[in-house]
């Protein structure tokens, strides 16, 4: 594994954006497993979450499906002296918020994501989410997006994050996010890790959803450490 000067080179977003660009984060076995009892947990690495933690030093937010921020506990994005100093560094703030992605406004108004947090996350939801939740949120201290009807349309959800200045945006899943966020055509970057384990199970795949036109992807870099390979794809538009 590289340093962390050259782990930010590689990993930091293009400059200058004018609109959202999207950064997405997987750890996946070997078999293609992406959770070990309904957990990626069981499939990092150190040098993993070092790269998950670069990420969110990096980003303006971070956006995740509800889904998999009730599997994996979130709260709100944590202060570190590295954090500090190199979102300082960046000219970015102090810490992103969280933006959570979920079409009938399930995230509770007392839950962690709204309550353990320095920073108040956003709530990405639809028309079909009751006014009354919505409200609750925003009472909470949320900022509650409405992006479509009934489904989340991504795009508009991306252009309201555009407009509120978080244009770097760090996906950490899950399938079923980037899965849409694959078929709208709106990934920029890949970060696959893949863990040195077979897994079996069940577990379902890092992307799952409606079919669309395949993304092609150019390999931009390729990292190991201890086993563990941290490959990040890029568009080949870009």
């Amino acid at each position: 594994m590289v340093d962390d000067t050259e782990l930010e080179r590689l990993y930091d977003y293009p400059p200058a954006l004018t609109r959202a660009w999207v950064q997405t984060n997987f750890v996946t076995s070997t078999d293609g497993a992406v959770s070990v009892d309904g957990r990626s947990a069981g499939l990092s690495s150190p040098g993993d979450k070092r790269i998950l933690a670069l990420g969110r030093d990096l980003a303006d937010v971070i956006l995740v499906g509800w889904g998999t921020a009730q599997a994996e506990h979130y709260r709100g994005v944590k202060s570190t002296e590295v954090r500090a100093a190199r979102r300082e560094r960046l000219g970015l703030s102090p810490l992103p918020p969280i933006a959570v992605v979920t079409a009938r406004g399930s995230v509770e108004p007392d839950s962690h994501l709204v309550r353990d947090t320095v920073v108040p996350p956003l709530v990405i939801t639809t028309e079909l989410a009751p006014e009354s939740r919505r409200s609750e949120l925003a009472d909470a201290g949320a900022d509650v997006i409405v992006a479509g009807e009934t489904e989340v349309d991504l795009g508009v959800a991306l252009a309201e994050l555009s407009a509120r200045g978080l244009r770097r945006v760090n996906c950490e899943g899950g399938p079923t996010l980037l899965g849409s966020l694959i078929a709208a055509d709106l990934v920029d970057q890949m970060c696959l890790t893949v863990s040195p384990v077979l897994a079996g199970g069940t577990s379902g795949r890092a992307a799952i959803g409606p079919t669309g036109v395949p993304v092609a992807l150019s390999l931009a870099s390729v990292l190991t450490d201890e086993g563990f390979l941290m490959l990040r794809y890029r568009r080949q538009k870009d």
